[in-house]
């Protein structure tokens, strides 16, 4: 209930303070290049339930079609704004819509498509027993995962082999250790690798 709550108050604080830059990031997506602002994709979230996650826009449309993983910094179904937007994570605010609503958290494992949670095996789905998150430690640890991408010559077998149960591990960790003081020491480590 604590959790909720928070969520609430600094989601809906976050969306009003930010809404100016809302509308400037609005705007230069849609001169940069066709489409629209947002992008919505089905994921998975608490108790395997698909939710609409919101992401403002940084590939060309129908991108989806070549693959679901974005691979390394230069991958050519990013937009010259996508590219900047992606590096500074601003590409994730509008996911503070999710989290009002309540398909999300502002700490929590990051939500995975369908497609890659099929794969989870029986330890690994104790992910889907709390709501997805914007941010966690396997966001943090993982930050430059496009750039590790980019660098295997098959870049799915490395992330399902390799990336993906990696960031389950922290996924696990973060469930053994979530509460109040975690969530903000996450949001903290967050803010300081962005800014890094």
């Amino acid at each position: 209930m604590i959790k909720r709550l928070f969520d609430i108050f600094f989601s809906l604080i976050g969306l009003i303070l930010l809404l100016p830059v809302f509308f400037l990031i609005a705007i230069i997506i849609v001169a940069d290049s066709r489409g629209g602002v947002f992008y919505r994709q089905t994921r998975v979230g608490k108790d395997a339930k698909d939710f609409r996650l919101f992401k403002f826009r940084s590939m060309r449309t129908d991108a989806d079609k070549k693959g679901l993983l974005t691979v390394g910094g230069k991958d050519s179904r990013i937009t010259r704004v996508g590219y900047y937007i992606r590096k500074y994570k601003v590409d994730e605010l509008p996911q503070l819509i999710n989290v009002l609503i309540g398909d999300m958290s502002l700490v929590g494992p990051r939500p995975e498509v369908r497609r890659y949670t099929d794969l989870y095996n029986s330890e690994q789905q104790k992910v889907l027993s709390v709501k997805p998150g914007i941010t966690d430690y396997a966001s943090i640890e993982y930050s430059n995962e496009n750039e590790l991408l980019g660098k295997a010559s098959d870049p799915e077998k490395v992330y399902i082999e390799e990336i993906m149960p990696a960031k389950l591990k922290l996924n696990l960790k973060y469930i053994a250790e979530q509460g109040v003081f975690t969530d903000l020491k996450i949001i903290w480590m967050t803010f300081v690798k962005i800014l890094s």
